[in-house]
């Protein structure tokens, strides 16, 4: 018997393409929702988005260790989560008519919340970290509402 192994990024690129009893046998290894079409499907949590780029998570432990601070390492796991969301989107500042979406919060009697999502042209503010930019308000609504935590870690 031989042992068939694959990466997660190759079962979900040969998923479309597969036959009904490898879709079968990769649905019942991976599971149905692993294989959804849509990426807030997927991505839940820091560690969805490090499984979906391949990159290995943050060990906070050994970055606080080498001087990093909180808000350093909560901005990569923000840059991570970002580039799991657009996938290979890349926002072109040069390009003043492609929209970049991002989240914003506000501080209330209910506390630190997501308010709403903005969309600039051109423009790339420093204070809405245009680096965690979305090409579309839906990803950055998500964005500013799944991952509220991490970004009110970040900003504050």
């Amino acid at each position: 018997m031989k042992t068939l192994q694959i990466e997660d990024k190759e079962a979900r690129k040969l998923f479309p393409v597969a036959s009904a009893e490898m879709k079968a046998i990769l649905v019942s290894t991976f599971g149905a929702e692993f294989f959804s079409g849509k990426i807030t499907d997927r991505i839940k949590t820091y560690e969805d988005a490090c499984a979906e780029t391949g990159e290995t998570p943050v060990d906070e432990k050994q970055m606080k260790a080498a001087g990093f601070t909180q808000d350093e390492i909560d901005y990569r796991k923000l840059k991570t989560i970002t580039k799991a969301l657009v996938g290979d989107w890349k926002a072109d500042w040069s390009d003043s008519d492609q929209q970049k979406w991002y989240p914003y919060f506000r501080l209330s009697s209910a506390g630190f919340v997501f308010c709403d999502t903005y969309c600039h042209f051109s423009d790339a503010g420093a204070g809405n970290a245009s680096r965690l930019c979305f090409p579309s308000d839906d990803l950055a609504t998500y964005a500013g509402k799944q991952f509220t935590e991490l970004y009110k870690s970040f900003i504050l």
